[in-house]
C-alpha cells in the first residue's frame, strides 16, 4: 500500500513538472486575474493604416495584429461627454438622458438611472483591482475619486501659440448664439516633450515599471487628435500636401436630408467645406488631422513598448478605442456633431492572450460593449445594469446573430447602423436611409423608395422605445437646436 502510494505521489509530481516544462509562461500567468490597460483617444476616425485609411499608423497596426480590429465600430454619441458617460457607465443616452456634456462629478447627480450606477473602472476597483488614469477618460478626466492613483489632466487642449495660425473658433457664427472653439491647424510646438499626452505616457511607463500587488486597470486618455490641430512640424513632415487626397464631396449634398438633420449640422464655428475649398485650406486641415494622428500613434508605441517590457507584458488586456468618429469635408464641415457614418464610426481594438490575433470583424459594435466585454476577458462576473452585449463570442467566433449599432445625438434623434444599410430618425418622424453597399459616402437619402420599406421597418424597430428627458445637468450650448430641444421637451 505504501508502495503504490509512493507511486500515486511521483506520478504526480512529475505530472506537475512536465505541465510546468511544456506550457509557456504566458499560460502559467493567465491564472492570475489580467491587468486592463485602457487606452482612449479623442476624436480619432477610421483612417489608421490598419482600417485601410492614409494615415501613417505603426503602433496601432502592431496592436491590431496583436489582437482584433472591429472595423465598423460606433459610438453611442457623436459628442465627448455623452458617448464617454456612456461606455463608463454601460447605460445609452436614451436610458439616462444624457444627450450633451455633463461635468464628471455630475453623471450621477441627481438622474434616477444613474445615482446607483457602478462605473467601469468602479468595477473593477470592487473586484480587487488597483486603478489608475491619467488624461481624458470621462469628458475631464474623471469623477473625484474615481482612480487609486490619478494622474489628471492638463486643462484646455494645449500648448497653444500666442495668436491662432488659421480660424479663429467663431467662423461666421453669431458670437452671442455659439461657443468659440479650439479649431484651428498648424505646427506647433517645437518637441513632443512639450505635449501633455507624452507626459501622460511617462506617467504611465513610471507605473508600468512599477511593482504592482494586484492586478491594474490603467487608463490613459489622449487629448489628440481633439482640436486644435497642433503638433510638432516632424509629424507634418510625413504628409506632403501634393500627396493628400481630399473627401469625396457633393456641394448638393444635404437638399434630400430633413429640416431637423440640417439644424443639428448647423455649425457655423466650424469651417465649412466650400470655405476650405475657396481658401485653399482643405488639403492642409487633413494634412494636420493625420499629423495628430501619427503623434498620437508614436506616444501610444511608446506606452506599448513600455508594457511589452514589463513584468505585465503577458497577462494584460488591451482596449483602445475612440468616443466618436470626425468629418474632414464630408456633409459640408469639419466637426463630428452627426448621425452620419463618418461622424459616428469609431477605431475599436482589443487585445489579450486569448484572443485571436490579426483578426478583422466587419459586423456593426458598438462602444457600449466596450464594460461587459472587459468583465468577461477578466474572468468576472457580468453587470445586470450594461445594456451593451459583450463582444467576446463575436471576437471567438461563436456568435452568428446579426449586430447592430444605435448613435443617438439630441433626444428621440437615432441612427442605427446595420450591416449594410443606415436608418436615421429624428424626432419629429423625418428620416434618411442609405445603403452602404451602393452607396458608402452617404450622398442618396433612400427613405420614400418602396423596395427599402421592408428593411426600413426592421430597422426601426429596433429604435430605443425609451427616450429619457434631458438630464437636468446635460447640456449643449454651442448648438441653438439642443438648448431649444433641452428647454421644450423638459418644459423649462
Amino acid at each position: 500500500m505504501k508502495f503504490e502510494k509512493l507511486l500515486f505521489l511521483i506520478f504526480i509530481v512529475s505530472l506537475f513538472v512536465t505541465c510546468k516544462e511544456g506550457r509557456p509562461d504566458k499560460e502559467i500567468a493567465l491564472k492570475q486575474p489580467p491587468n486592463i490597460l485602457f487606452i482612449a483617444v479623442d476624436d480619432l476616425n477610421t483612417m489608421l493604416g490598419s482600417l485601410d485609411g492614409p494615415a501613417k499608423t505603426p503602433n496601432m497596426d502592431k496592436l491590431a495584429a496583436m489582437g482584433v480590429s472591429f472595423t465598423d465600430a460606433h459610438c453611442q454619441a457623436p459628442l465627448c461627454g455623452p458617448s464617454r458617460a456612456s461606455l463608463m457607465t454601460g447605460l445609452r443616452p436614451s436610458t439616462t438622458g444624457i444627450y450633451g456634456m455633463v461635468p464628471d462629478d455630475m453623471i450621477r447627480s441627481e438622474n434616477p438611472e444613474t445615482t446607483d450606477i457602478l462605473m467601469l473602472p468602479e468595477y473593477f476597483k470592487q473586484h480587487g483591482y488597483h486603478t489608475m488614469g491619467i488624461g481624458k477618460l470621462f469628458h475631464m478626466h474623471a469623477p473625484e475619486g474615481m482612480f487609486d492613483d490619478s494622474g489628471g489632466r492638463v486643462k484646455g487642449f494645449g500648448p497653444l501659440p500666442k495668436e491662432r495660425f488659421v480660424w479663429d473658433g467663431f467662423g461666421a457664427s453669431d458670437r452671442k448664439k455659439y461657443g468659440k472653439t479650439s479649431t484651428d491647424w498648424g505646427a506647433f510646438p517645437e518637441a513632443d516633450s512639450l505635449m501633455p499626452d507624452h507626459q501622460s505616457v511617462n506617467w504611465a511607463i513610471e507605473r508600468l515599471n512599477k511593482k504592482q500587488n494586484k492586478p491594474f486597470f490603467m487608463g490613459v486618455g489622449f487629448l489628440r487628435v481633439h482640436v486644435p490641430l497642433y503638433v510638432p512640424q516632424k509629424w507634418f513632415d510625413l504628409y506632403p500636401l501634393d500627396s493628400i487626397a481630399t473627401m469625396p464631396y457633393k456641394p448638393d449634398d444635404l437638399n434630400d436630408v430633413p429640416a431637423v438633420a440640417k439644424m443639428i449640422n448647423d455649425l457655423p464655428m466650424m469651417p465649412s467645406t466650400d470655405w476650405a475649398i475657396e481658401n485653399g485650406e482643405w488639403r492642409k486641415i487633413i494634412q494636420a488631422y493625420l499629423a495628430c494622428i501619427s503623434f498620437v500613434d508614436y506616444e501610444i508605441g511608446r506606452l506599448l513598448e513600455a508594457l511589452e517590457q514589463s513584468e505585465h507584458a503577458n497577462n494584460t488586456v488591451i482596449v483602445l478605442w475612440s468616443d466618436h468618429g470626425y468629418r474632414l469635408g464630408e456633409k459640408s464641415t469639419f466637426a463630428k456633431h452627426a448621425l452620419w457614418d463618418v461622424a459616428t464610426r469609431v477605431p475599436l481594438i482589443f487585445a489579450a492572450p486569448e484572443l485571436p490575433k490579426g483578426k478583422k470583424i466587419d459586423q456593426p459594435a458598438e462602444l457600449l460593449s466596450v464594460y461587459p466585454t472587459l468583465l468577461e476577458l477578466a474572468d468576472l462576473p457580468a453587470y445586470k445594469r450594461n445594456e451593451g452585449k459583450s463582444l467576446v463570442p463575436a471576437m471567438m467566433g461563436n456568435d452568428q446573430d446579426p449586430s447592430y449599432a444605435i448613435t443617438t445625438f439630441g433626444m428621440n434623434n437615432h441612427a442605427i447602423k446595420s450591416k449594410r444599410y443606415r436608418y436615421i430618425q429624428y424626432e419629429d418622424g423625418s428620416e434618411e436611409f442609405y445603403d452602404h453597399q451602393n452607396d458608402a459616402n452617404e450622398f442618396t437619402n433612400l427613405v420614400g423608395q418602396q423596395k427599402y420599406q421592408q428593411e426600413i421597418e426592421k430597422l426601426k424597430s429596433l429604435l430605443p422605445k425609451e427616450n429619457a428627458l434631458w438630464d437636468k445637468n446635460s447640456m449643449y450650448t454651442f448648438q441653438p437646436y439642443f438648448v431649444e430641444q433641452k428647454k421644450r421637451v423638459n418644459g423649462l
